[in-house]
């Protein structure tokens, strides 16, 4: 329990809002607070704070702090984090002063071409996943698809079969026993096999586990400059193995890019020359949200500064400059002593994360601070905004760091680094910034995620089955209340639509201030993230928003400015080519109107079945079950698998069962249940009429049905590729005519709802989150 005299003038006020906020309460109550040995919640939020603060702050004993001196830094701690100010990542505030006491967010594997390093680096990852952290990979090693295998003379498989194989692990494997882990797969865009990774998430259910990147070189952007060819590199070799067009490899990743939002990309090279430690090695990966470059086996531990606190002023808040920099000092320290007090998953992990002692502090609330000062996101004052806080935490962290290494000693890597340099100042950590997404605690904190603009400034919250209230973003709440504007009736419409951006009844500057992600252009989202790049050690997790009804052409833009503004890497999201997000806004020709896509809109009601087609086609399919025939339909429509139905022969069998059955697939189906969740569901159940019949090849009418529904799936694929062969031969024969390429259809759209509470989920620099219940995929 917290020590109350030893913080006898800490003010509570903040550490009550982490209590009264139901998001910020959720989560805690969810993810963080401790458990006793019948599950239930055993620990205040004061507490967990109390837990991670004294924990963290023995660390200085290390060097040579005696107990007042540690007493002194667990009293620091705990006033940072329960002011809000400052947070770690979430291992930290699980994982501090518990059994794991592994303490990092971020980790990358090497993986070279050999099966014993690919298997040793999936067993790698599962004990990093059951720690809490995200892993990330280059694959790049790997030998191309149909390389010789000189052991068994035979071909080898590619780098994208080896990625399947990791995603399956990661389903098996919960971090720390309440969620699946989160990984990032990077190929090198001069990787012969580089066309088929472009693709591998084309259809929204392979590699769900996986974000994926293409490591796009200086060499493939000049040949794109120029609009000519670049050289295949054949890694197992060396030596060039064809070539392509860097037009239209560029023109498949803003395809992807275009349909879902998968692949980003990162610029490899860029991330090299700024690499600290070259006498240490060469970036290949990042870590899984894609902010966090690291070296095979480092690891990094990451936090952020709320900079809604960090104003002062009522009517005209100002940045806090003096306090700010008093909170960047006391978290540099803090991470710092994280590292001390970490343990790490694997030998190799602590051994190379000592030598670099990097850390990654970057910020949240950013939105809210610029609401709070009057200043529009997409803005010229935002964007100076950005770069004044970030030149800002980078000086003031440096300095904190060049404290620490007089006090501590420098990072082992030191000498040979970009620091060692005649008369030049000796540093504790190698890198000391960077820009995360702040998925669960930036809930706990109650502010805004990141760098992001705000995803919707009000929405409906549903408490289990039908209570909902409204949950409206404070600032706006106070902005119309003080005009006299508020109603329930504003609070709902606004609720529905997520933004005022259309609503002119609402003055002029509240619509302009008040802005949120899918209001600002793709333009001012780029331009923010280089602002904050410009200034950050390591990388910066931004995800670039495009409307519905954005081009390829738009995307592409994106990509191109990104590059050109400095940015590491980029990732881009078009709303509505996926379910993920919360709220789905349709701009309608005309008057700039928006409305909701109110059956996609997940976090407001359950999700709704698509309506039957007047025609379907498909496959029956006579199956012997121990009580005679069963015959099993599954029919198709333009989306995929819609319905099931089942007919059971003279022999009897369970026909009501066998019915309903049916009847709850086809509802799934039609409601975009994953058709491998419902084939598992199905798969294995027994029946003794089945099973004393040995022979039959099923277990029961249920496994029956699941094995024609794979069956069914493997027609519709074998279709999929005849047709694809087709058009390829259409288009060809288009091209010779003068004609112009057929445009491939789009595939369908799998949702992918909050595993917890089925809501829709945040899209935020690769960070998902769903702001219902607190579930999140990242710190």
């Amino acid at each position: 329990m917290v020590q109350s005299d030893w913080i006898s003038d800490f003010d509570y006020k903040s550490l009550q809002t982490f209590k009264k906020s139901f998001s910020g309460k959720t989560v805690l109550e969810r993810r963080y607070l401790c458990r006793d040995e019948h599950g239930k919640v055993c620990e205040e939020p004061e507490d967990m704070f109390w837990r991670v603060a004294c924990n963290i702050a023995s660390a200085e004993g290390n060097f040579g702090a005696g107990p007042e001196g540690v007493k002194r830094a667990a009293v620091d701690f705990y006033k940072l984090m329960c002011s809000g100010d400052f947070l770690p990542n979430s291992p930290t505030l699980m994982n501090a002063g518990r059994v794991l006491q592994q303490l990092s967010a971020c980790f990358v594997l090497p993986i070279e071409d050999s099966m014993d390093s690919i298997f040793e680096a999936i067993k790698q990852t599962a004990i990093i996943h059951k720690t809490g952290g995200g892993t990330g990979f280059s694959f790049s090693a790997i030998r191309p698809a149909r390389d010789p295998v000189s052991s068994t003379g035979g071909a080898a498989s590619g780098p994208v079969s080896f990625m399947k194989v990791f995603n399956s692990a990661t389903d098996v494997v919960k971090q720390g026993g309440t969620r699946r882990g989160a990984n990032m797969g990077i190929l090198r865009v001069d990787h012969p096999d580089v066309l088929e990774f472009i693709t591998s998430k084309d259809d929204q259910v392979s590699m769900t586990n996986f974000n994926i990147s293409v490591a796009v070189t200086d060499k493939f952007m000049e040949a794109l400059e120029r609009g000519g060819e670049y050289d295949l590199i054949n890694p197992r070799t060396g030596e060039k193995s064809g070539s392509l067009s860097a037009q239209k490899v560029f023109d498949l990743i803003v395809e992807m890019a275009w349909k879902n939002g998968e692949p980003g990309v990162v610029f490899i090279d860029r991330i090299n020359r700024f690499n600290p430690t070259p006498n240490a090695g060469s970036f290949d990966s990042t870590n899984p949200c894609g902010e966090q470059p690291l070296l095979p086996y480092e690891s990094c531990n990451l936090g952020s500064v709320n900079l809604y606190n960090m104003l002062k002023g009522g009517e005209s808040p100002e940045i806090d400059w003096e306090k700010f920099g008093s909170v960047v000092h006391l978290a540099v320290r803090f991470l710092d002593d994280v590292i001390e007090m970490n343990r790490f998953p694997l030998e190799q992990i602590r051994r190379k994360t000592l030598a670099n002692r990097k850390i990654g502090l970057g910020v949240m609330g950013f939105a809210d601070m610029l609401i709070k000062m009057g200043v529009p996101y997409d803005s010229e004052r935002a964007v100076s905004l950005a770069e004044s806080v970030m030149r800002f935490i980078r000086e003031k962290g440096f300095e904190a760091s060049a404290e620490l290494a007089r006090e501590r000693g420098a990072f082992p890597n030191f000498e040979g680094s970009v620091y060692d340099v005649p008369g030049g100042v000796r540093y504790r950590n190698a890198t000391v910034t960077t820009i995360a997404p702040t998925g669960s605690i930036s809930i706990i904190a109650g502010c805004s995620s990141g760098i992001e603009p705000l995803f919707a400034l009000s929405f409906l919250r549903r408490i289990l089955d039908n209570d909902e209230f409204i949950e409206t973003h404070e600032l706006f709440r106070k902005a119309v209340e003080s005009r006299g504007l508020l109603s329930d009736s504003l609070l709902r419409r606004v609720a529905e639509m997520g933004s005022i951006a259309s609503f002119r009844d609402l003055p002029e500057d509240l619509r302009r201030v008040f802005v949120v992600s899918h209001d600002i252009s793709p333009e001012w989202h780029v331009r923010m993230q280089a602002a904050f790049q410009k200034y950050t050690d390591n990388a910066v997790s931004k995800t670039v928003n495009f409307p519905s009804e954005a081009t390829r052409e738009d995307v592409k833009a994106a990509f191109s400015e990104a590059y050109r503004l400095g940015c590491k890497g980029v990732t881009v999201y078009r709303d509505g080519s996926r379910d993920s997000q919360v709220l789905n806004i349709r701009h309608e020709k005309g008057d700039g109107a928006a409305e909701i896509t109110s059956r996609k809109n997940a976090s407001f009601e359950r999700n709704a079945p698509r309506d039957r087609p007047d025609v379907t086609e498909g496959i029956t399919e006579r199956v012997m079950i121990g009580c005679g025939n069963m015959y099993v339909t599954v029919n198709f429509d333009d989306v995929g698998l819609c319905e099931v139905f089942t007919h059971t022969g003279k022999g009897g069998g369970c026909p009501s069962q066998s019915e309903a059955v049916g009847r709850l697939v086809s509802l799934a189906l039609r409601s975009d249940v994953s058709l491998d969740a419902v084939i598992k569901q199905l798969r294995g159940i027994k029946c003794v009429s089945c099973t004393r019949k040995p022979g039959l090849g099923v277990q029961s009418c249920p496994d029956a049905i699941s094995k024609v529904i794979e069956r069914a799936i493997r027609l519709m694929e074998r279709r999929s590729e005849a047709n694809e062969e087709l058009r390829d031969e259409l288009n060809a024969i288009s091209s010779g005519l003068g004609g112009g390429a057929a445009e491939a259809g789009s595939s369908s759209i799998i949702p992918q709802k909050c595993p917890e509470c089925g809501s829709g989920i945040d899209v935020e620099g690769r960070c998902y989150t769903c702001r219902n219940c607190g579930f999140s995929k990242c710190g």
